[in-house]
């Protein structure tokens, strides 16, 4: 009788290199890099222009809410995603982005340009710029291997993540310098790179289809976007990944995003050049994060890490509130931003791996619905600030998230808190 012997594993370990032996995450990357910049410088310098040219926190918050309008709309471009691809989207989208950028530009040239024309152009590009994470992610889960998932998505975090740092630092930097002009000539450049570096992207292969759904061909929009919620809900890992994001998104962001200016400003009485640095702080917190996933020398519970680096991200931001240093501030910041890497990078891994590929594009975009929280967060947060204080409304805005953070875990704790539910198999 033959005696059947163990074999080793013949797996190859896994390298942060692997995911750029696939063609069209080589174009992929640069492309999301140089947008992900443009994005930061853009936010930076408009957010400043808006600030010193209308002296309103309140205007400056508007400004913030308005660049994530698309999110709304976001399920709608999951659904032409899944029908038409994502390549098709993140082109054409990319050449909006240039198109915009160019035209603010030619404004900033003639002196034309004023916060009223800043809104007006922020609440168009912000109907299309919420959607564009969401078509990077499924263009990685379509393009490549399973196992190389989580790996891939921190190797793309970084294009965001350097961005936030070299985005603030020369978009601050550029103004100072050279004036608003030549600041926009340096972001429409960017944006017509990733433009013509979208065009090598693959579509990769169609997704496959849920047998007990129909196709998508054979249904209206609407009854797909039906199908997409329906699968959601009944998908308590799907539910706790949504009310994560939302939660982060209303509390812990607009403190380290949309109101840092007027943190910078008011509080701790600098001006755009510590604006930048202040940014660079949570961006490389975020870098340093998504360099460790993307290492693969780390097993994480993906969900387990998801919510305690949720929980840690909340706690600093309690002392951050309360913070009146400069140096202190760019420090809780760095923390700050390591752990929201920690936090949704696994979150979105975690996502894409439990969505059937026929849902991803919807799932997905319903994910990108988490960010209204980002906006609906900012809008309260400027008449409180008005009202109560700056330290007095940070504070009770995370103390909030911490404790809401905690009821999350408790409810969901079958699906995202045991060790051994299927979210927590290491990624």
């Amino acid at each position: 009788m033959s005696q059947v012997l163990p074999t080793a594993d013949t797996t190859p370990a896994m390298h942060w290199r692997d995911p750029f032996r696939v063609r069209s995450f080589r174009f992929q990357w640069p492309a999301d890099l140089a947008t992900s910049w443009a994005f930061e410088m853009e936010s930076i310098v408009l957010g400043w222009f808006i600030l010193v040219e209308s002296g309103s926190v309140m205007m400056l918050v508007v400004f913030g809410s308005l660049q994530y309008l698309g999110s709304l709309v976001s399920p709608l471009f999951g659904v032409v995603g899944d029908r038409l691809g994502y390549r098709r989207m993140l082109v054409l989208s990319r050449a909006l982005y240039a198109a915009l950028a160019a035209t603010f530009m030619l404004l900033a040239w003639l002196q034309a340009l004023t916060p009223l024309i800043v809104l007006c152009m922020a609440a168009l590009a912000g109907l299309v710029r919420p959607s564009d994470m969401m078509m990077r992610n499924a263009l990685i889960a379509q393009t490549l291997p399973p196992r190389h998932l989580l790996g891939a998505l921190g190797i793309s975090r970084i294009t965001s993540d350097s961005a936030r740092i070299a985005g603030a630092l020369a978009g601050a930097g550029v103004v100072a310098w050279l004036g608003m002009t030549w600041a926009y000539a340096l972001i429409t450049a960017l944006y017509t790179l990733s433009f013509v570096l979208s065009r090598g992207v693959s579509d990769g292969p169609a997704p496959t289809a849920n047998k007990d759904a129909p196709p998508l061909s054979s249904v209206s929009p609407v009854r797909d976007l039906q199908l997409a919620f329906g699968y959601v809900w009944t998908r308590p890992v799907l539910m706790a990944a949504m009310a994560l994001a939302f939660l982060v998104n209303l509390l812990a962001f607009p403190f380290s995003l949309g109101l840092l200016p007027y943190v910078a400003k008011n509080i701790y009485l600098t001006d755009q050049t510590g604006l930048g640095w202040l940014g660079a702080s949570f961006a490389f917190g975020g870098l340093v994060g998504s360099v460790v996933l993307s290492s693969h020398r780390f097993a994480f519970r993906a969900a387990q890490t998801m919510v305690l680096a949720g929980a840690v991200w909340v706690s600093v931001d309690v002392l951050f509130a309360f913070n009146t240093h400069l140096g202190v501030g760019m420090a809780l910041l760095w923390v700050a931003g390591l752990s929201q890497s920690l936090s949704m990078t696994p979150l979105a891994a975690v996502m894409l791996r439990v969505t059937e590929p026929a849902y991803r594009g919807r799932v997905m975009g319903m994910r990108m619905l988490a960010i209204w929280g980002l906006p609906l967060g900012l809008l309260l947060s400027g008449p409180l600030i008005d009202r109560w204080g700056y330290a007095a409304t940070a504070g009770a805005y995370s103390t909030l998230g911490l404790l809401l953070t905690g009821v999350m875990a408790v409810y969901w704790r079958a699906h995202i808190w045991d060790a051994k539910a299927p979210a927590n198999a290491p990624l």
